[in-house]
C-alpha cells in the first residue's frame, strides 16, 4: 500500500492508464483505502471518483451508489476538497446512480424515483437545468413501460444543459425509445448523424452499433447491419461493462444464420457469466445467449459443446436450460419490482425471434464451422433458397447425376460444378463400379479431368496437366473431336504459369519472353487446326457420325484466344501482322459459329472484338459489340454466360467517365452470378465496382466468395478474398470493419479450420492489419502485429522486407508509450537497414521519433535533432536517381520535421530557417511537391506570425502559397491557408 499522499496520487495516475476490468477495479479499491489514511480529503475524493468510474465501466452497478454516498457526504462536509472538475462530477454522477439503482431489482422502484427527486432538488439548488433530470425519468419509463410517451416529451422538449448527456449518447437514447415502440425507420433516422460520424464520444457509435442491429435487419439494410456488427463487436469484445451489447451481437448471429460466429463470440466472452453486479445487463446478455442456443437446438446441435460458466462442460441444451431458469427469475424480479410486465414481455419477444434471412449473411470473417454431434431426433430447420436463386438440385441416382452434369456442361451453366464434384466423389469412393450405360469409363474420367482443369485454371492459371490428361483419356475412349478440343486448350496456354508467376508484373524478362511464347503457341495450334480442317465433313456430304461442331469451334476459339492474348501484349504498338492474325482468327470463329449455329461462340467473337476496340480507343464500337454479345446469349436462353461480358462493359464505362452506368452493370453482373451460383465469377472485378460507388456490392460479393472458398477447402483463396475485402472497407472509410475482417484471419488456426496459410500471404495480411490498427490508434496492438511479422520475415531472402517491418514496429512501440522497447526496435531497424537498405520506412521512422521526442510533457530537442541528423546521413547515402528515389521529398520533410521540433521548443528563428529550407527542397518536385509546400507555408506562417510576432511577413508568405495552391488545384489547402491568412491580417 502506498505510504505517502504523493505515492497514492502516482498510483492513481498509473491505474487510470489501465484498461477497464477487474485488475483496475481491484487496484482502485485498494487506493481508496490508502487515500483514507491521510488527512487530505481531496486525495480521497480523487480516489473515490476513480473507483466509481471503474465500477461504472465494468458493470459493478450494485457497488456504485455506495461509493457515491461517500462522495456526497464529503461534498456536503468540505467542498474545498473538490476541485472544479470534481465538483462538476458530483452533479454529473447523479445520473450514474440513477441507472445503477435501476439495474438492481432488489432496489424498490420508489427508491429510484426518490433518488430522481433528490437529484432534481440538488440541481435546482445549484442552479442547473432540469433536462438531465427529465432524461433520467424517461430512462425509468423506458424500463418499466409506464408513462413512456409523456416522459419522452418532457425530456426531448427541454433544451440541453451543461449536465446533459453528450449529444451522441442522447441520440442513442432517443433512438432506443422508438425501437421499443417498433418504429425502426424513425429510430434509424435519429441515429443517422451518429453513424455518419457527425457526433461521437468515448462509447459511441459502438454502443449504438449493437442496438441498431435488429432495426437494420428488420428494415432490410443487411449490409449496414454487417458493418455495425464488425465494428461494434470488436469494440465490445471482452468488456464486462458491455454485457447487454454482447448479447445483442449474439442475437444478431442467430438472426442472420451465423451460429458458428455466435459460438466464437460466446467463447471469447465466457467471463461474463461470472459478472453479476449489473442484473439488468446480465438479463439482456443471458437472453441473447438463449436466442443463439435455441437456434442450435432447433438445428439439431443440442449436444454441441459450448462455452458456459466455468467449472463444468456445457452443451447447447444444458446451458440453455441452466441460464433460462436464471433469466426467467431475473425478469420476474424486475417485473415484481416495477409493477408491470414490460421486462418479461420484451424477453419473451426476443426468445421468439427467428432468422430474418433465408441464407446466412456473409460477414467476411473466417469463422470456425459448426461441429459436434447432430441430434438425429431433431429435424434440422430447412433453409429455403432465395426466390431469385437458380440453384441446381443434386440427383441421388448416379446415372441421373451424370446425365444432368453433362446437360448443364453442354449449356455452359455454372451449376454443373457441384454436380461434377459429386460425380468425382462417387467415382473415387471405394467399391465404385462403372455402369456401361454411362458410356466408356475413360469418357467419364476425361470429363472429370477436364473439370479439374477448368477449376485449376480459374484458381492459378495453370490447368494444363489436367487438360492433357483429359486429352489422353478422350483418345482412349475413341472420341477424336473431344481429344482435339482438349489438346487445343492445352496448346493455347503453354506459358500461363510462367507469364503470371515467375517474374514480377511488367518485368523486362517477361516482356522479352512474350514474342517467343506467342510463337510457341502458334506452332502448337497450327497442326491442330490443320487436323481439324481435314476431319470436317467435305462438300455437300452429311457430317460424319462422330463429328462435333461444338468441339471444332473450341479449336477455333483457342486460336482466337491466343491471338487476342498476343494482341493485348503488343498494344499499344501492335504491328500489322499481329492485328491481322487477330482479325482473321476472330472472323473465322464468328463465321463458323454462325454456320453451325452455336450462339455462345458467336458472342465470344463479338466480345474479343469489343475488348480490343476498347483498348484502342474505339469506345462506341466496343460498347455496341459487347451489348450485341449479351443479346445473343440472352436470346439463346443462356444468360449465365454473359457475366464476363458484363464486367467488360462495366470497365469500358468506367474508362469513359460513366461511373453511374458502370455501377449498375457491375451490380447486375454480380446479381446474375449469384443467381446462377457461378463460383468462378472473378472476385477481382469488384475493384472497379468499388470505385464506381458500389461498395456494398463489392463487400457482399467478396464476403460470399470468401465463405464459399472456405467451405470448399480453398483457405488461401478465402484469405486473399478477405484481404481484398479489408482493402475495400478501409478505402471506403470503414477501418474498424477492415481490421475485424483481418483479425479473424490471423487468429491461431487449428486443424479443424484448415491449417496454416501460405506464409507470404499471411505476412501480407499481418502487415495490412498492423497498419489498420495504427490508423485506429491502437498502437500497442499494432506493435504486437509488427513484431510478430518481423519474426516471420527475418529469415526471408529479401531482407529489405524485414527492414521495413522493423521500422514500422519501432514507430508503433514509440506511439504506444514503450520508449525502451521502441529504442531497441529502432536500433534493430537501423542494423537491418545496413544489411538490406530500404530507405523510405527508415527515414519515416526517424522523422516520427524526432517528432515524438518534442511532444508531451518531457521535450527532448537534442534527441529529436539527433534522429534527424541520422536521417540526413542516411539520405546522403541513397543513390541519386530521381526516378527511383525522390531525394527532394525526403530532404524537404527532414527539414520540415526539424522546423516543427525547433518551433515547439520556441527556437523560432532557427525553425523558420528550416521551414524555408524545406520549401526550397520541396519546390524541386514541381507539381508533386506542392502539397508539402502548402504544409510548409502553414507552419512557417505560424512561426513567423505567432512565434516571432511578424504577422505582415506571415501574410505575404501565405498570399504566395495560396496562389500556388490555387494553380495546383489544391482546394482544401487553399481553404486552410486563406483562413490562416485572414487571421494574421486581422492583427
Amino acid at each position: 500500500m502506498p505510504e505517502t499522499p504523493e505515492a497514492v496520487l502516482d498510483a492513481l495516475r498509473e491505474n487510470d492508464e489501465r484498461p477497464y476490468g477487474l485488475p483496475r477495479t481491484v487496484r482502485a479499491e485498494e487506493l481508496v483505502e490508502a487515500a483514507g489514511q491521510f488527512e487530505d480529503k481531496g486525495l480521497l475524493v480523487t480516489a473515490l471518483l476513480e473507483l466509481m468510474e471503474a465500477y461504472e465501466y465494468t458493470g459493478e452497478h450494485r457497488k456504485s451508489p455506495v461509493v457515491f454516498a461517500r462522495l456526497l457526504q464529503l461534498w456536503d462536509e468540505d467542498r474545498e476538497a473538490f476541485n472544479e472538475w470534481e465538483g462538476h462530477q458530483v452533479y454529473w454522477r447523479f445520473k450514474w446512480v440513477t441507472t445503477s439503482l435501476l439495474e438492481v431489482p432488489d432496489v424498490p422502484l420508489a427508491t429510484v424515483e426518490q433518488w430522481i427527486g433528490r437529484m432534481r432538488e440538488r440541481y435546482r439548488e445549484a442552479g442547473h437545468g432540469m433536462q438531465p433530470v427529465a432524461a433520467m425519468a424517461h430512462r425509468v419509463a423506458l424500463h418499466t413501460g409506464n408513462g413512456l410517451e409523456s416522459a419522452y416529451d418532457l425530456w426531448v422538449t427541454r433544451p440541453r444543459e451543461r449536465l446533459s448527456d453528450c449529444e451522441a449518447c442522447e441520440i442513442r437514447h432517443r433512438a432506443l425509445h422508438h425501437v421499443v415502440l417498433g418504429e425502426d425507420e424513425k429510430a434509424l433516422r435519429i441515429w443517422a448523424p451518429l453513424f455518419a460520424g457527425a457526433v461521437s464520444c468515448q462509447e459511441e457509435p459502438y454502443v449504438s452499433h449493437a442496438f441498431a442491429l435488429l432495426p437494420l435487419l428488420r428494415t432490410g439494410r443487411v449490409d449496414e447491419a454487417r458493418s455495425h456488427h464488425l465494428a461494434g463487436y470488436r469494440y465490445a469484445r471482452g468488456k464486462t461493462g458491455m454485457a447487454e451489447e454482447i448479447g445483442l451481437h449474439l442475437e444478431f448471429c442467430a438472426l442472420t444464420r451465423n451460429e458458428g460466429r455466435g459460438l466464437e463470440i460466446l467463447a471469447e466472452n465466457r467471463g461474463l457469466f461470472e459478472v453479476t453486479g449489473a442484473p439488468k445487463a446480465r438479463l439482456a446478455f443471458l437472453t441473447g445467449v438463449q436466442v443463439l442456443l435455441a437456434r442450435l437446438v432447433e438445428q439439431g446441435y443440442a449436444d454441441t459443446p459450448v462455452a458456459g460458466p466455468p467449472g463444468r462442460q456445457w452443451t447447447a441444451r444444458t446451458l440453455n436450460e441452466e441460464i433460462g431458469a436464471e433469466a426467467d427469475e431475473l425478469a420476474a424480479a424486475f417485473d415484481r419490482r416495477n409493477g408491470t410486465a414490460a421486462v418479461g414481455e420484451r424477453r419473451r419477444e426476443r426468445l421468439e425471434r427467428r432468422p430474418v434471412l433465408d441464407e446466412p449473411l456473409a460477414l467476411g470473417l473466417r469463422v470456425t464451422p459448426l461441429t459436434g454431434p447432430r441430434d438425429a431426433g431433431a429435424a434440422a430447420e430447412p433453409v429455403p433458397a432465395p426466390a431469385t436463386a437458380h440453384r441446381v438440385a443434386v440427383p441421388e441416382d448416379f446415372a441421373e447425376l451424370v446425365a444432368e452434369a453433362r446437360r448443364l456442361a453442354d449449356q455452359g451453366h455454372p451449376g454443373d460444378t457441384p454436380l461434377w464434384e459429386r460425380v468425382a466423389e462417387r467415382v473415387a469412393a471405394d467399391g465404385y463400379a462403372h455402369d456401361p450405360a454411362l458410356g466408356h469409363r475413360d469418357l467419364l474420367l476425361a470429363e472429370l479431368a477436364e473439370q479439374r482443369a477448368f477449376a485449376e485454371d480459374e484458381g492459378d492459371g495453370n490447368g494444363r496437366a489436367a487438360m492433357a490428361e483429359a486429352a489422353e483419356l478422350y483418345a482412349r475412349a475413341g472420341l477424336p473431336w473431344h481429344e482435339l478440343a482438349a489438346r487445343a486448350r492445352v496448346a493455347c496456354r503453354p506459358g500461363a504459369g510462367k507469364r503470371h508467376g515467375e517474374h514480377g508484373e511488367g518485368s523486362a524478362d517477361e516482356a522479352a519472353d512474350k514474342p517467343a511464347e506467342h510463337l510457341a503457341v502458334r506452332r502448337e495450334l497450327e497442326p491442330l487446326l490443320e487436323l481439324a480442317e481435314r476431319m470436317l465433313p467435305g462438300g455437300d456430304r452429311e457430317p460424319e457420325a462422330d463429328f462435333r461442331p461444338d468441339k471444332y469451334l473450341v479449336v477455333l476459339h483457342c486460336r482466337a484466344f491466343a491471338a487476342h492474348t498476343e494482341m493485348i501484349d503488343a498494344l499499344p504498338d501492335a504491328g500489322p501482322e499481329t492485328a491481322a492474325r487477330f482479325q482473321e482468327a476472330v472472323a473465322a470463329l464468328r463465321v463458323a459459329a454462325e454456320r453451325w449455329e452455336i450462339p455462345h461462340q458467336v458472342a465470344a467473337a463479338h466480345l474479343y472484338e469489343a475488348d480490343i476496340a476498347a483498348r484502342t480507343g474505339r469506345i462506341e464500337e466496343a460498347v455496341e459489340r459487347q451489348r450485341r454479345s449479351q443479346e445473343i446469349l440472352e436470346e439463346a436462353g443462356t444468360p449465365w454466360r454473359a457475366t464476363r461480358g458484363m464486367l467488360l462493359l462495366g470497365q469500358i464505362l468506367m474508362r469513359t467517365g460513366r461511373p453511374g452506368e458502370a455501377a449498375e452493370v457491375f451490380r447486375q453482373a454480380m446479381a446474375r452470378a449469384a443467381r446462377y451460383d457461378d463460383r468462378s465469377f472473378p472476385v477481382t472485378a469488384v475493384h472497379a465496382c468499388r470505385h464506381a460507388g458500389e461498395l456494398s456490392g463489392a463487400v457482399r460479393h467478396l464476403s460470399e466468395a470468401a465463405a464459399r472458398m472456405e467451405r470448399e477447402g480453398d483457405h488461401n483463396g478465402a484469405a486473399e478474398c478477405r484481404l481484398e475485402l479489408a482493402d475495400a472497407l478501409a478505402a471506403s472509410g470503414q477501418p474498424e470493419d477492415a481490421v475485424a475482417v483481418l483479425e479473424s484471419v490471423v487468429r491461431e488456426r487449428g486443424a479443424e479450420s484448415g491449417g496454416p496459410l501460405d506464409e507470404r500471404l499471411l505476412a501480407q495480411i499481418r502487415l495490412t492489419l498492423a497498419r489498420g490498427l495504427t490508423e485506429l490508434e491502437e498502437h500497442r496492438a499494432a506493435a504486437e502485429e509488427f513484431l510478430s511479422l518481423a519474426d516471420t520475415v527475418a529469415g526471408w531472402e529479401e531482407q529489405f522486407t524485414h527492414t521495413m517491418v522493423a521500422a514500422q514496429a519501432a514507430v508503433a512501440l514509440a506511439r504506444a508509450g514503450r520508449p525502451q522497447a521502441a529504442g531497441a526496435a529502432r536500433e534493430r531497424a537501423l542494423d537491418s537497414y545496413r544489411r538490406a537498405p530500404s530507405p523510405v520506412p527508415v527515414l519515416e521512422m526517424l522523422r516520427e521519433f524526432a517528432d515524438l521526442a518534442t511532444r508531451g510533457e518531457e521535450e527532448d530537442l537534442q534527441a529529436a535533432l539527433g534522429h534527424l541528423v541520422t536521417a540526413d546521413e542516411l539520405l546522403a547515402e541513397v543513390p541519386g536517381d530521381p526516378e527511383e528515389f525522390p531525394h527532394w521529398y525526403h530532404a524537404g520533410h527532414n527539414h520540415l520535421c526539424r522546423a516543427r521540433c525547433l518551433a515547439r521548443t520556441e527556437r523560432f528563428e532557427e525553425a523558420l530557417a528550416e521551414a524555408d529550407r524545406a520549401d526550397s527542397r520541396l519546390a524541386e518536385g514541381g507539381p508533386d511537391g506542392e502539397a508539402g509546400r502548402a504544409e510548409t507555408a502553414r507552419l512557417a506562417a505560424l512561426i513567423e506570425g505567432n512565434g516571432l510576432e511578424r504577422p505582415k511577413g506571415a501574410v505575404a508568405r501565405l498570399d504566395a502559397a495560396v496562389r500556388r495552391c490555387a494553380g495546383a488545384g489544391l482546394e482544401e489547402a487553399v481553404r486552410i491557408l486563406t483562413a490562416l491568412r485572414e487571421d494574421m491580417a486581422s492583427r
